[in-house]
């Protein structure tokens, strides 16, 4: 007669132990590994389009151009392997995320969990294709190419282009909201501010503002790309990361304004690795 109540309660306990074990020890080390990947990536791309702006770089500056800068350094290949599984302990923390709840207020509700599942998905893309890179077997295209080749495919099906472009707008309202919470210092509500000394507070407010700032301007521009791609109804139009920073060197303020952005990259590269020491997971 007990028997249904006693496998509720075993439900019960399982859930609870796989939350403490989500928001443990384990979660928090995979969230900090995925932030230093994170920002070794951006940090990487930064200094490719510095050295684009410079009229110093031979690689292009995206993903693919990154591993490929980390992969002549010595030890590339035992790097590229630990940026891949740091980026998949990003893909599993935001996995914990979506299933059990993001800390902070409101953390268990599905506007916050939603946003964790959907990170979830791009970092788990991500991940496999530096490890396909580390292992020999691709994932250092080109995000220009990939870019144009997804976006013409996307065209051919029916509604296609209204779906290029409803996808372009919500990337350039992601780039928006980026920028402003940036502005704004959102993300002090993420960290252990108790934790930092003044000297260490100024870094982050630096590098968390310029680079976020930059970070949203990159997202905005490749999204209007989008839309232009589809009103005028040419996948050629849409540009990915290599593609978008260079761009901003044909503006009337030339290489200086990607100079700026590229120099915000960097400082988000910076601002990753703050996150992973002093972030609340």
């Amino acid at each position: 007669m007990n028997a249904p109540g006693n496998a509720q309660g075993m439900a019960r306990t399982a859930r609870s132990r796989a939350r403490r074990a989500a928001n443990g020890s384990t979660a928090e080390t995979a969230a900090r590994a995925g932030l230093t990947a994170r920002g070794v990536i951006y940090l990487l791309v930064g200094i490719l389009a510095l050295q684009i702006a410079f009229g110093t770089g031979e690689r292009q500056a995206d993903r693919g151009g990154a591993l490929a800068e980390l992969s002549d350094r010595p030890f590339g290949a035992v790097l590229l392997w630990a940026l891949g599984l740091g980026l998949v302990g990003m893909a599993l923390w935001r996995l914990s995320e979506a299933l059990f709840g993001v800390t902070g207020k409101d953390g268990h509700t599905a506007r916050k969990r939603l946003p964790a599942a959907a990170r979830c998905v791009f970092y788990a893309f991500v991940a496999s294709s530096v490890l396909a890179f580390a292992a020999g077997t691709g994932g250092s295209g080109s995000s220009d190419r990939q870019s144009r080749d997804v976006t013409a495919g996307v065209m051919e099906v029916p509604a296609g282009r209204w779906l290029v472009g409803v996808a372009g707008i919500a990337i350039v309202v992601a780039g928006v909201v980026i920028g402003v919470q940036a502005l704004r210092r959102s993300y002090h509500k993420k960290l252990k501010l108790g934790a930092l000394s003044p000297r260490a507070r100024r870094l982050v407010d630096v590098t968390g503002v310029g680079g976020g700032a930059a970070r949203g301007i990159v997202f905005a521009t490749a999204g209007a790309f989008a839309v232009r791609a589809a009103v005028d109804y040419e996948p050629d139009r849409a540009k990915g990361l290599d593609d978008t920073l260079r761009s901003f060197a044909d503006t009337p303020l030339g290489p200086w304004l990607l100079i700026c952005v590229a120099a915000g990259l960097v400082l988000f590269g910076v601002f990753s690795f703050a996150l992973a020491r002093w972030r609340r997971v």
